[in-house]
């Protein structure tokens, strides 16, 4: 690894891991499309470089979302009884999501990915809040609510946030909670997704040195340092200023984010 890739990597950690403590989003969806670039400049085959990524930004989630929910956890906002809830869901729903993954072409995991990142990047945008009309479901809707959530985020390598906050929001949890509550539901997330993601990705052949299963180590040492240094600043700014404005700034980033993926996947289907 040169200095321009360390430095580089880097710099993903310290974006992933500020929006990760900020918004309760794991990062993923930031750092996939980068090291999608990254691991085609390597040149890593064509047809494992997207599945690389989201496998190592998902396994980066398993480093941040510890730091993060500390810091909301000092804040007091998240709700271990929902955490508790959720996990066995999204433990099954993230270890299916990777099979999913699996059998997916690169085109079309780079089509879903774009996609979902532009409709999170509109949801975070418009700021859209659902109107908070029910409570909170018994176990069986937590974990079915769990599988799902865990199953796309597993899919897209990303925390899961963009789907648990405007659900925990929908059933009346304060939108600080519900963002500090889904900071803790990444480790789950990530945990399960990376172990999958080693198990179904050991026998590949094609892997570049370095890898264990789908992830490429040295990218995930380094984004995982750096983004453990962020987090935590992240979930303290998003108890103390209005992240209105940062929000929007993000999105607009999420946009070329999906924009380059969606190009991706048009490159990679020619």
């Amino acid at each position: 690894m040169t200095w321009t890739l360390v430095l580089s990597l880097c710099a993903m950690g310290i974006v992933g891991g500020f929006a990760a403590g900020l918004l309760g989003i794991g990062g993923g969806m930031i750092l996939v499309p980068f090291m999608t670039m990254v691991f085609t400049s390597l040149a890593f085959p064509s047809h494992l470089v997207v599945h690389m990524a989201i496998a190592t930004g998902l396994a980066t989630i398993v480093f941040t979302s510890i730091s993060s929910v500390r810091a909301h956890h000092l804040q007091g906002g998240v709700l271990w009884p929902v955490v508790r809830l959720f996990t066995p869901g999204i433990l099954v729903g993230s270890w299916l999501g990777p099979w999913v993954a699996q059998q997916l072409n690169s085109t079309m995991l780079a089509l879903c990915f774009g996609i979902f990142v532009f409709v999170a990047a509109t949801q975070m945008l418009i700021n859209a809040k659902p109107p908070a009309k029910y409570q909170l479901p018994g176990t069986a809707g937590m974990f079915a609510a769990g599988g799902v959530i865990g199953l796309v985020a597993g899919l897209v390598g990303a925390g899961g946030g963009f789907i648990s906050i405007p659900f925990m929001t929908w059933c009346n949890v304060r939108i600080q909670n519900a963002v500090a509550t889904s900071a803790a539901l990444g480790f789950p997330i990530a945990l399960a997704g990376t172990m999958a993601n080693i198990y179904y990705g050991v026998g590949e052949t094609a892997l570049p040195k370095y890898s264990l299963g789908y992830i490429y180590l040295p990218a995930l040492g380094v984004i995982a340092a750096a983004s453990m240094v962020m987090a935590p600043i992240g979930a303290r700014t998003a108890h103390r200023l209005p992240v209105a404005k940062l929000k929007k700034i993000f999105a607009m980033m999420l946009y070329a984010l999906a924009t380059y993926m969606l190009w991706q996947a048009r490159s990679l289907a020619n």
